[in-house]
């Protein structure tokens, strides 16, 4: 029998890694800090997944702590959007993704693993990324760690942004 290892999972899958408060409200305070970040705007900063579902999995998060789009003030929203056609584009540019999943997950039925920090998930997909790991396996196999993915898509953000 084959084992694949990811030790650094096991925190995700028993809920031990709960930290006290919002992991987006913490990731903000060490935004300028953290190698999973790619971009900080005014309103909104676009951050790696830590937990990806495929490479180039990331987020963007609106700064401040809301829950919905309805409690979005207009910058917010012009951001939100404006920095996930950006990740978009990044994404297209780095790796060439046969398509991109964009969606927001608004309460714990609709799959919100932070159910109270509204953001905006993009997963690029290939046509065959669905193998017999993940449909039979569940076990999605990444051939990238999250240092090469930020060193991919950094660039990718500093020259759509012209930063």
């Amino acid at each position: 029998m084959n084992r694949l290892w990811s030790p650094w999972r096991l925190a995700y899958v028993t809920g031990s890694n709960s930290a006290v408060g919002c992991i987006f409200c913490t990731a903000i305070d060490a935004v300028e800090q953290s190698p999973l970040v790619l971009h900080r705007g005014a309103a909104c900063y676009v951050i790696l997944n830590l937990y990806p579902y495929n490479n180039g999995h990331l987020m963007v998060v609106p700064n401040r702590h809301f829950a919905t789009l309805e409690a979005a003030r207009r910058d917010e929203l012009d951001e939100l959007m404006g920095l996930t056609r950006v990740a978009e584009m990044a994404l297209r540019e780095a790796y060439r993704p046969d398509g991109i999943n964009v969606g927001i997950n608004l309460g714990r039925a609709a799959g919100a693993g932070v159910l109270d920090h509204l953001h905006v998930h993009l997963v690029p997909r290939w046509s065959g990324d669905t193998n017999f790991m993940t449909a039979i396996g569940e076990v999605r196999v990444l051939p990238e760690d999250l240092a090469q993915t930020a060193g991919r898509l950094r660039p990718a953000f500093e020259r759509l942004l012209g930063a």
